[in-house]
């Protein structure tokens, strides 16, 4: 990955020497150098930038002042001659600091610390669609890629930006929303039957009121499509009140 790289400063030397020192560490790429932070503003508006390196006494502009207008300020590493400002620099998420002058081991330390940084706002690659047919689904689970079949899930669980499988012996939990892993398991054998919840309609056994009986769990239906849940799941107009099995008794 190339890091495209902006440098500021209002010292002619300091962004000289910055340039020469980004030379030498593979994958950083400068996209521009320039003497004032509202001409870094001008080139932040106009080009993608992934790592800053932002002087902090500027005339017109701080270097503070100006990543404080940014909304989506890019990984920032502060550069000056003064030690006093680093709670404030820090305080603005900056990856690093360094006082003037630093080495280039000092330099280097800092850029590692931003292609983690970097790397952390990477987002993870998509598992590739499973074609149809298939009788499992995947899931990334601790690192590792595994195979979920559908005859081993009890129903999925929604958990903010986080689901968890609950399937006959073993649980999971993955980085998914419900509302794509909705879209990816077959209409045919799985159900949304409210906000959190997705079922396994063949491992439905009762309903009681607004909750699904899967084994030993209890599963909310939402307010509104209790109807159209029991329609699906059991084949019949919802019942007045009580269980199915004891409507049908």
């Amino acid at each position: 990955m190339t890091i495209k790289t902006l440098l500021v400063d209002d010292e002619y030397l300091a962004l000289n020497l910055l340039e020469t020192f980004i030379k030498d560490v593979p994958g950083l790429e400068v996209v521009g150098k320039v003497k004032s932070a509202v001409a870094a503003l001008d080139v932040l508006n106009t080009q993608p930038v992934d790592l800053l390196f932002l002087d902090i006494q500027m005339p017109t502009l701080s270097g503070v002042n100006m990543l404080k207008t940014l909304k989506n300020p890019p990984i920032t590493i502060f550069t000056t001659a003064y030690s006093e400002y680093a709670i404030q620099a820090f305080d603005l998420n900056a990856v690093d600091y360094l006082v003037k002058p630093f080495p280039f081991e000092r330099f280097l330390q800092a850029v590692n610390k931003a292609k983690e940084q970097l790397k952390m706002r990477q987002p993870a690659p998509p598992i590739a669609a499973i074609p149809s047919g298939s009788n499992f689904i995947t899931a990334k689970v601790d690192g590792k890629i595994v195979k979920l079949f559908y005859d081993d899930i009890l129903f999925v669980e929604g958990l903010k930006e986080y689901v968890r499988y609950i399937c006959k012996s073993s649980k999971y939990v993955t980085l998914e929303s419900l509302k794509n892993l909705e879209e990816q398991l077959p209409a045919n054998r799985f159900l949304r039957v409210h906000k959190s919840y997705i079922v396994a309609k063949e491992r439905v056994q009762s309903v009681m009121g607004n909750m699904l009986e899967i084994q030993s769990h209890k599963i909310p239906i939402s307010r509104g499509k209790r109807e159209e849940v029991i329609a699906d799941i059991f084949g019949l107009a919802a019942p007045t009140g009580g269980s199915v099995e004891e409507e049908q008794e």
